[in-house]
C-alpha cells in the first residue's frame, strides 16, 4: 500500500506533501479506525487537531 503513495509522490514538488495517519474513534460503536490522507505539510497540524 505504501509503495503506491511513495511512487506517486516522486514528482516535482512532492517533498511538500506528507502522508498522515490518524486514529479516529467511532461515536456509534466505540471502535477505532485509521484515517489516512496525503496532504501539504502545512495542513498536517490542523488535520491532527480536528475531530
Amino acid at each position: 500500500m505504501a509503495k503506491k503513495t511513495v511512487a506517486g509522490l516522486r514528482k516535482q514538488g512532492a517533498k511538500d506533501y506528507t502522508k498522515v495517519i490518524k486514529m479516529v474513534k467511532s461515536e456509534k460503536t466505540g471502535n477505532y479506525s485509521l484515517r489516512q490522507e496525503v496532504m501539504p505539510k502545512d495542513l498536517v497540524d490542523d488535520f491532527l487537531k480536528s475531530k
